[in-house]
């Protein structure tokens, strides 16, 4: 007698055993692609460049926003706007530094920004060296008086040219050696005077300070003409020459136009910002332009020959390709592969790919675009889908005598009990018995009949 419990056991392991092979074997057969069925690939597709054109009824295309524009044909605005800062013009900067080392006993302009006229003290400066030249001066000039003919008068001349020099060389005014040779008076200190006139624009002293030579003292700059340096982007550079004029305004002057004219294109071309500098000159009355204040310059561009335009929002840059969309004579719109030039404000030029009087897309050309993808996305998952074979239907076939060629594992079990487990064959034929013998192990349990 067999246990029943055993030989449902091995029938139903059997049977998920041929359930399982024969999902394996179909999803192998679904998994295998016939290379002539016609199958897509989204990414290989997706890759092609393709769009179809897009069509969109009137109340559509009023909805998103969609509008048009024709092709032009004319001289293009080339205008190149730049920002810049105001700057002192290195050209009207004086530095005031001794030549005597010394000490200032006066300081007669005290405070950073004030007005200075040229020859106007500065300060007043002790220095023994200065004494010595100076006392110098008055000996040569006296030996000169006493001296006679010849050659004693002519070694005094020497001396008197020589203690000359030495305090011209010393920046000490004429009119101030003229007076020590004619008075025979030495002074103390010497007065500094300003070289030329400006605002102080530096300070760097103060009474009682000990003076070197070389030491910078007062910075001075002429503010009645300054410089404005701007930065170019890369593309307009070759629109900028020397000599241009340009209009420059400033925030703090709403409403108000300056003239300027470039005077200098610097050589180089900044590796982080991609722009180069220009500077421009203009003259500053009443000083109302102050060094540092921001400013926008406009560059009106010499004309150059008609050529086509199109707005800018019209070119849609998708990486190596620039494309816009023309309206056909059904009224879709197509997709155009072009070659844009310079961009100017609002215009760009096209120098290939469209004709004049054809009417373009000019706003939410991105949305069209997209459109246009989606659709040639579609089309060409219909057409993979169409080209895909049917699949095989499974349903007649005869999957009972796998069953032989399955090997099955086998939970392991009491050696004693091998010989009672059949072999996993067919079941067509087998019958149950009508009783079951006790299961040995369980006593107590009522063993169930047939």
């Amino acid at each position: 007698m067999k246990n029943w419990k055993q030989i449902a056991l091995s029938t139903g392991v059997v049977t998920a055993a041929v359930v399982v092979v024969s999902l394996q074997l179909r999803d192998g057969e679904a998994a295998q692609v016939d290379p002539e069925a016609g199958g897509h690939d989204h990414a290989a597709m997706g890759a092609s460049g393709e769009q179809n054109p897009v069509t969109l009824r009137p109340e559509d295309a009023r909805r998103i926003g969609v509008t048009f524009a024709n092709v032009e044909y004319r001289v293009l605005d080339r205008t190149v706007e730049a920002l810049g800062t105001v700057a002192y013009d290195e050209t009207r900067l004086t530095t005031v530094n001794p030549k005597i080392e010394g000490w200032v006993e006066d300081l007669y302009v005290d405070f950073t920004g004030a007005p200075v006229r040229a020859g106007q003290p500065l300060m007043s400066v002790y220095s023994p060296k200065l004494v010595s030249a100076q006392e110098e001066l008055v000996l040569a000039a006296r030996l000169l008086q006493d001296a006679r003919e010849g050659r004693a008068a002519d070694n005094a001349r020497g001396l008197v040219e020589s203690a000359r020099r030495r305090l011209a060389y010393w920046d000490v005014p004429a009119d101030e050696i003229r007076r020590i040779e004619e008075t025979g008076e030495v002074t103390k200190t010497l007065t500094l005077r300003s070289p030329a006139s400006g605002l102080v624009v530096e300070k760097n002293v103060v009474e009682g300070d000990r003076i070197m030579p070389g030491m910078n003292v007062y910075r001075i700059a002429d503010l009645s003409r300054v410089w404005v340096e701007a930065d170019v982007f890369e593309k307009d550079l070759g629109l900028v020459r020397v000599g241009q004029t340009a209009g420059v305004s400033f925030e703090t002057y709403p409403g108000e136009r300056f003239g300027a004219r470039i005077t200098y294109v610097y050589p180089t071309v900044s590796m982080e910002s991609r722009t180069g500098r220009i500077r421009l000159e203009l003259p500053n009355p009443g000083l109302r332009l102050k060094p540092g204040m921001y400013a926008q310059i406009t560059l009106q561009t010499p004309a150059a020959d008609p050529t086509l335009v199109v707005p800018r929002s019209a070119v849609l840059s998708t990486g190596p390709r620039s494309l816009v969309f023309v309206q056909a004579a059904d009224g879709s719109l197509v997709p155009r592969e072009v070659e844009p030039g310079r961009t100017f404000g609002r215009d760009v030029e096209v120098l290939e790919g469209l004709s004049v009087g054809e009417r373009v897309v000019s706003s939410a050309a991105f949305l069209v675009d997209a459109e246009s993808n989606l659709g040639a996305l579609t089309a060409g998952m219909g057409e993979a889908a169409g080209a895909a074979p049917e699949a095989e239907d499974h349903s007649a076939h005869d999957m009972s005598d796998m069953a032989d060629t399955v090997p099955v594992p086998m939970a392991p079990m009491d050696p004693a009990m091998a010989d009672t487990v059949p072999a996993p064959t067919g079941h067509e034929g087998h019958v149950m018995p009508d009783t079951v013998p006790e299961a040995s192990g369980h006593d107590g349990h009522a063993s169930p009949t047939s």
